[in-house]
C-alpha cells in the first residue's frame, strides 16, 4: 500500500505487542518499563540515555481510543496530502511533525507554568497534526462529508479541532499533550509555506522504493487556465477536453515528480478543481 497504510500498520503492530505484553506481564511491571523506555521524556538528561525515544514515541499507543482516533485522522487527511504533495513526502512529514511536537512538549514541561520537570509522552498525535495542517493549508477548500453535519471544508474542520484541543487545557486535561499537538501543527503549516517558497524541508529524508523515474518533458502544449471574473471566463480547448482526465494527469504527475514540479497553470487548475469538490 501507500505510505499512510504502512505507517498505520506499524502503529497497530506496536499497539498489539505492547498490550499483549501488558496482559501476560501484570505482576513484574515490565510492560510499564517498556512504555517509559519508548516514550519521550521531558528531562533532557534522561532523554540522552534513551535517544531512540525521539522516534519510537510517535508510533506508541496504549489506549484503544487513542490509537483509533489518531489512525482515522491520519487516514482521512493523509490520503489527501499524499495525493497532492506526493507519497514520498508522507513519512518525513510524519517524523518531522512528531519531532516538532516533542520539542514543544519538552519546552512546556521545562520552562512554562504547569510543567513538572520530568514527564513522559507518547502517541502519534503531533505527527498526525502535522499531516492535518499540511492538508488544510494545501487544499483548504477540499470538502469532507461529515455524518449528521454534511459537507464541510477542511479548513473549518482543522479550526474546530484546534479549538476543542485548546478548550481541553482549561480543565487541565492533557496540557502537555496540547503543546505537543501544536508543535506538530506548526510544523505542518511551516512545511507547506516553505514548500511554496521553493524549499522542501523533507528533501533529504525522502525514500520511495516504488518511485518511477521522472518523465521527460514533451513538446505537448500546456493547458492554460485563467481565473474567473465577471468579464473573463475560463478559456478551454473546445475539442477533446476532459476536466477529469486533466485532473488525473496532474495527480499522476504529483505522485511521480512532486507538487513543486507543477507549472503555475497546473497548480491553478488544481486549486480551481479543489473548490468544486
Amino acid at each position: 500500500g501507500n505510505m499512510i497504510s504502512r505507517i498505520i500498520l506499524i502503529n497497530v503492530f506496536v499497539y498489539i505487542v505492547i498490550n499483549l505484553i501488558n496482559v501476560f506481564d501484570a505482576n513484574t511491571g515490565f510492560a510499564q518499563l517498556l512504555i517509559h523506555k519508548l516514550s519521550i521524556v521531558s528531562d533532557p538528561l534522561k532523554l540522552l540515555l534513551q535517544l531512540w525515544a525521539v522516534i519510537t514515541h510517535m508510533f506508541l499507543h496504549v489506549g484503544f481510543w487513542h490509537i483509533l482516533w489518531n489512525m482515522l485522522l491520519l487516514y482521512w487527511f493523509g490520503r489527501i496530502v499524499g495525493d497532492l504533495l506526493g507519497d514520498q513526502r508522507i513519512l518525513p512529514l510524519y517524523i518531522l511533525g512528531g519531532l516538532s511536537g516533542a520539542v514543544f512538549f519538552i519546552i512546556w514541561d521545562q520552562f512554562l507554568p504547569g510543567g513538572s520537570g520530568v514527564a513522559w509522552a507518547y502517541g502519534a498525535s503531533a505527527a498526525v497534526w502535522a499531516i492535518i495542517m499540511a492538508t488544510a493549508m494545501t487544499a483548504p477548500d477540499y470538502i469532507f462529508n461529515l455524518i449528521l453535519i454534511g459537507p464541510v471544508r477542511i479548513k473549518y474542520i482543522a479550526l474546530a479541532m484546534f479549538l476543542l484541543d485548546l478548550i481541553s487545557t482549561g480543565n487541565n486535561v492533557n496540557t502537555g499533550g496540547f503543546f505537543g499537538h501544536m508543535g506538530g501543527a506548526f510544523f505542518g503549516l511551516f512545511y507547506v509555506y516553505m514548500l511554496r517558497k521553493g524549499t522542501d524541508l523533507t528533501a533529504h529524508l525522502q525514500w520511495n522504493p516504488d518511485a518511477r523515474p521522472k518523465r521527460r518533458k514533451t513538446s505537448r502544449k500546456k493547458f492554460k487556465v485563467y481565473r474567473n471574473t465577471e468579464e473573463d471566463k475560463v478559456q478551454r480547448p473546445s475539442e477533446g477536453f476532459s476536466e477529469q482526465k486533466e485532473l488525473d494527469r496532474i495527480l499522476d504527475k504529483i505522485k511521480a515528480e512532486g507538487y513543486d514540479q507543477l507549472t503555475s497553470e497546473e497548480k491553478d487548475f488544481l486549486y480551481q478543481a479543489s473548490k468544486k469538490k
